[in-house]
């Protein structure tokens, strides 16, 4: 392609060369054979890359015509009325002839494509030559005129060759009858709009980002991916290597009968772009060993393999062919084959999809042999994670409809991936319009919107091939802030958020620069692979929250868990024996006389139950030394006078302590202590003593805990008690005053009785010298 500095550079000569041309066309207009070119012109031949879909021949069979005639008609430039130079008719939106062939169907589409890239040009043909005020052909055939026409010109107005077999279309062979009839005059006004507009080809008509898109498709690899369903890619690159292929180790060095591995995907092989005959006699195109597809729809599968959990299923939404489908079903199959019970299911919504394009999907995914794949006939809107279908999806694969403005060779990207084909004509001119661009984002805004809101998705990868920030970049950016302030405003928890993971991909060109760790991966366009967008958002994990022992306590106490282990405060446990204590202490402080003569003042009842007891043994022991040689009769008064009490447990202990007063006081009430004696050897002893009684069972509040004393036992010679005492006053307590440290010490006192008139003084003092 020559470039504008060089026609600037050489403007003399191509004028002389176009003026020749021109007029060696003009000359010639009575002929059937075309002009020659000059000599020495920088005229070039035929259009390579618009002349292989012809396989050859000249020209095309009549139905690829009528197709792409079709296609034109419901995509071609609408102009206003004022500068409207040829009406096509109003008549847009008009179904297209069914094609069974898919070669046939790709030639109408390119054929169509290169005719809106030219349309201005063919326009002022027509109206130069005459062809569109004297010919008496309708409105609405207008756009078939037009596809002829450039097929026409492009062939360099030579007859179209014909098969014997071909179908005849007679709205086709009369627009063909025209156009032949002002050949001359056609040839003539080409040559007049070359010089008028100072054009070395038609080609330098055309925008510099089209032109540029034109020349990087003729030089584009051919990508495949190896079906691993079918073959492995071992077994592929065996095959290769047996028909005379040889391997490089890098895209640079792709010449000839080549091959190499994709530096960023591992089951994908490149090869130079003219070999695709060469690849169908290996019989690995035949045999779905190998599939030709487009790199940028072979990095999603990829990515999405790479993300999948062992256990869950992929849900597919967007643009993508039956092709892509099988692609991400035989990666994952390949990834989950030791569990071959529990395959994941790639679900696919096909609800934009004509029956037709639903059979086509379904057979593709037949032929590759894959069985883990269902349709789901439901506007993605319209699903959500309540659905039964839908509950064990973790990742979402987002390719949306999008500009294709990172795409080569359009054409063949839309038709194999069943694309918007009514972007056709923003193509042709190198840019989307703003009101088509702004729908796309709204629509890519909404679709990754409602990705984001599926509760158990762990992953959407969202991918497009276009080249404006407003569908990569800002919709993902929008797509995380609204997810965010959504969960921010429900309340949701953090894990409910997204946020962009890096890809698996490294790019080995910025390997060195900052953009290694930008999360985005960007495949810019060149002359090697077309361009693409991706994005991975991850859904934020649980965060963890580091916490002191401390906190994590009392976090527990204040929900009751551990009730309030690790707290200064006590525990509910202690509160509730606490209370019974003060309780059962609130009784034993109340006034219970036992004897209507007999009141013993509060103070006596400060001292605690220990000191009665040890007073007591102390007591008892002083009685046993003393009381040896008595009279019998004594010791069997004393015997009789032996009471039994109830069990001391702690709950006396604390509502039970007190003692008796000094002799000197009034007769009070007191607490005695009743102990056994016997004249065997081996004598058991129980220390009892006698409590106030209990508050009536009504009033009494419940025990908690009971402690009782074991019985001690004393190995003791026989002992002989004198009975000095009356019978009325066997019962004796013992003095407060005796201490344990003075076991032995003979008792200074003896303690007062419980009887109404108590003991006289002659009878404390004759008590004493017995002791």
């Amino acid at each position: 392609m020559v470039k504008n500095r060089n026609i600037r550079g050489r403007s003399s000569r191509s004028s002389v060369c176009k003026a020749k041309k021109a007029a060696s066309q003009i000359a010639s207009s009575q002929d059937d054979t075309p002009p020659d070119d000059p000599a020495g012109c920088d005229v070039p031949a035929d259009h390579p890359e618009l002349r292989a879909t012809g396989q050859g021949q000249l020209g095309f069979p009549d139905r690829v015509y009528l197709v792409a005639s079709a296609v034109f008609q419901n995509n071609h430039l609408e102009k206003p009325a004022a500068h409207r130079l040829v009406n096509y008719g109003q008549e847009r939106g008009i179904p297209l002839p069914e094609v069974i062939d898919e070669e046939m169907r790709r030639a109408a589409f390119e054929l169509a494509f290169n005719t809106l890239k030219y349309q201005e040009l063919l326009e002022d043909i027509m109206i130069d030559s005459c062809f569109y005020l004297s010919q008496p052909i309708p409105d609405d055939q207008m756009g078939l005129a037009a596809v002829m026409l450039y097929d026409f010109q492009d062939r360099k107005f030579l007859l179209r060759e014909r098969q014997r077999e071909e179908e005849v279309m007679q709205e086709v062979r009369d627009v063909e009858n025209y156009l032949l009839r002002f050949k001359t005059k056609l040839v003539a006004s080409l040559a007049r709009c070359r010089i008028k507009h100072n054009l070395l080809s038609i080609e330098c008509i055309l925008p510099e980002r089209v032109k540029m898109k034109q020349e990087r498709s003729s030089t584009l690899p051919l990508y495949t991916w190896v079906n691993t369903l079918k073959s492995s890619p071992d077994e592929v690159q065996s095959v290769l290597k047996s028909s005379g292929f040889s391997q490089v180790k890098w895209i640079g060095q792709l010449e000839g009968q080549t091959f190499c591995k994709d530096p960023h995907c591992g089951d994908v092989l490149v090869f130079p772009g003219r070999l695709r005959p060469r690849l169908y006699s290996t019989k690995l195109l035949s045999d779905h060993r190998l599939v030709i597809q487009d790199k940028s729809c072979s990095l999603g599968p990829n990515i999405v393999c790479s993300v999948l959990p062992e256990e869950g299923d992929v849900l597919m939404v967007g643009c993508f062919s039956g092709l892509t489908v099988s692609h991400t079903a035989s990666l994952i199959a390949e990834k989950h084959k030791a569990n071959s019970n529990n395959q994941p299911t790639v679900y696919v919504c096909v609800s934009d999809r004509t029956v037709a394009q639903r059979e086509d999907l379904q057979r593709a995914v037949s032929d590759m042999g894959c069985k883990n794949v269902e349709q789901i006939p439901a506007v993605f809107q319209s699903l959500d994670g309540a659905d039964r279908r839908l509950q064990k999806v973790r990742v979402i694969l987002l390719t949306p409809k999008c500009s294709v403005s990172a795409v080569s060779n359009p054409v063949e990207f839309i038709l194999q991936e069943n694309g918007d084909t009514d972007l056709l004509q923003d193509l042709s001119q190198g840019s989307i319009a703003q009101g088509k661009l702004e729908a796309l984002v709204a629509q890519q805004k909404k679709d990754i919107g409602h990705a984001l809101k599926f509760p158990k998705v762990l992953a959407v990868v969202y991918s497009t091939c276009s080249s404006y920030a407003e569908e990569n970049e800002e919709v993902v950016s929008r797509a995380l802030e609204q997810a965010k302030a959504h969960s921010e405003q429900e309340g949701e928890p953090k894990q409910a958020n997204f946020r962009l993971s890096p890809s698996p991909f490294s790019s080995l060109g910025n390997a060195e620069g900052p953009e290694e760790t930008d999360p985005l991966f960007i495949l810019e366009p060149s002359d090697q692979s077309n361009g693409c967008f991706l994005a991975v958002l991850i859904r934020e994990p649980e965060p963890v929250v580091k916490q002191t022992p401390q906190e994590v306590l009392a976090r527990a106490n204040a929900k009751g868990l551990l009730d309030k282990i690790g707290s200064n405060q006590p525990t509910r446990n202690q509160q509730h024996r606490h209370k019974n204590r003060m309780t059962k202490a609130a009784h034993a402080r109340t006034p219970q006389p036992l004897h209507p003569a007999s009141v013993q003042p509060r103070q006596q009842e400060s001292k605690g139950i220990n000191g009665a007891t040890l007073s007591g043994r102390q007591e008892f022991t002083d009685r046993r030394q003393s009381s040896q040689g008595k009279p019998k009769a004594l010791r069997l008064q004393a015997r009789k006078n032996n009471v039994s009490s109830p069990v001391f447990t702690s709950e006396q202990e604390s509502s039970c302590s007190s003692s008796s007063r000094p002799e000197n006081s009034a007769p009070t009430k007191s607490i005695p202590s009743v102990f056994n004696t016997t004249t065997s050897s081996t004598t058991t002893i129980t220390t009892i003593t006698t409590l106030h009684p209990a508050p009536p069972p009504a009033a009494r509040p419940r025990r908690v805990h009971q402690v009782v004393l074991k019985p001690v036992v004393f190995v003791l010679p026989p002992v002989h008690s004198p009975n000095f005492l009356p019978p009325q006053n066997s019962q004796a307590g013992f003095n407060p005053n005796f201490n344990y440290n003075k076991w032995r010490t003979p008792p200074q006192s003896l303690p007062l009785s419980r009887s109404s008139e108590g003991l006289s003084k002659e009878t404390i003092l004759k008590s004493q010298r017995l002791f």
